[in-house]
């Protein structure tokens, strides 16, 4: 989103890697500047503060871009935004089509600082802040569940795999159910520790709206709020289903149409799994998403179109619940269709 409130008078390009980042900065109308190399140490951004104090210009006129490598930009991104600048924080993906679009064939840092220093001059992304501490306590802890949950599938993919001999050794049976036990523990307390870390915050109250709709769990209802910052992230349900990934998208040229319209990979992939998972269980108990996902199968579509078409259904109930605040209602329709006929009298 492009931000126009601010008359920036310098734009930053930082380009990050695991130890060392380089930055290039310009003014309005202006070329970029010799790119500089810092260490991703507090030295290191206090050394890129201080050459920035140098130009002259205020903190809050100034625009710095970094791309959202791996979690290498965090801490610059944190050092920045307490220092007081303007910090926008960009898919990886915008910046390689900005690259792209100058037709650009060598690929050096330096490079990619000078042009992510264009790209916030012509493009002016949105602002970011720092999420709240909740925001960490949860989705630590929900990384680490998956963690979690892909080697219980492995220990108990290996476990299946050794009973398939004839010989099964007691010992190594014993130490695969020992394994498989230990993180069904170490699971569940992620689980409850995630309970009481929105318990005990703002979250709480979106997250009781969230979980009121048949379908929607804890784990759910945790990634969504993880996911779009409790909401704050997308303007309304159709910008929502955008950013998961749930959104078709259409593929025509001319008179070529190369296939029906499809979600693709793009979007929020943790989210939108959690949300197909969560549609599995929403098209057997939550009404409104059973008599949908059961009118388009009567239809003829497939199921994973159903489902997928279902999973929208479901993101935007979750939408008005946890942005309205509102518990989930099941004779809300009914309730609608019985007013109808009343207002038109």
């Amino acid at each position: 989103m492009e931000d126009q409130s601010v008359a920036y008078q310098l734009y930053v390009g930082v380009d990050v890697a695991a130890e060392t980042f380089v930055a290039a900065w310009l003014a309005p109308a202006g070329q970029p500047t010799a790119p500089i190399t810092g260490e991703q140490t507090a030295a290191g951004f206090a050394a890129l503060a201080h050459r920035l104090q140098a130009t002259g210009l205020p903190p809050t006129a100034t625009l710095v871009v970094l791309e959202a490598t791996s979690a290498y930009w965090v801490a610059l991104a944190v050092a920045l935004h307490e220092a007081g600048y303007r910090v926008a924080v960009i898919n990886p993906r915008q910046a390689h089509h900005f690259f792209k679009a100058r037709l650009r064939r060598a690929k050096t840092d330096a490079l990619d600082a000078r042009d992510l220093a264009r790209l916030a001059a012509a493009l002016r992304p949105a602002p970011w802040s720092p999420p709240p501490a909740v925001y960490h306590e949860v989705r630590q802890r929900l990384v680490a569940r998956d963690g979690l949950l892909a080697m219980r599938t492995q220990a108990r993919n290996q476990r299946h795999a050794l009973l398939q001999w004839p010989v099964v050794v007691d010992g190594v049976r014993q130490h695969l159910d020992e394994v498989i036990a230990d993180l069904d523990r170490r699971v569940a307390a992620l689980e409850a520790e995630i309970a009481a870390a929105l318990a005990g915050s703002a979250w709480a109250e979106p997250l009781a709206c969230l979980t009121s709709a048949p379908g929607i769990g804890l784990v759910t209802a945790s990634w969504l709020l993880v996911g779009t910052l409790n909401f704050a992230l997308c303007a309304g349900p159709e910008a929502l289903t955008a950013y998961v990934g749930l959104a078709p998208v259409p593929r025509e040229s001319g008179r070529r149409v190369r296939g029906r319209p499809h979600i693709g990979h793009d979007g929020n992939a943790r989210l939108r799994t959690a949300l197909y998972m969560a549609t599995l269980s929403a098209t057997r108990y939550n009404p409104a998403i059973t008599a949908f996902y059961q009118r388009l199968r009567a239809s003829g579509k497939p199921p994973k179109v159903a489902r997928c078409a279902a999973a929208r259904k479901l993101l935007h109930q979750a939408w008005a619940l946890g942005s309205k605040r509102q518990r989930f209602d099941p004779d809300h329709k009914q309730q609608q269709h019985e007013a109808l006929p009343q207002l038109a009298a």
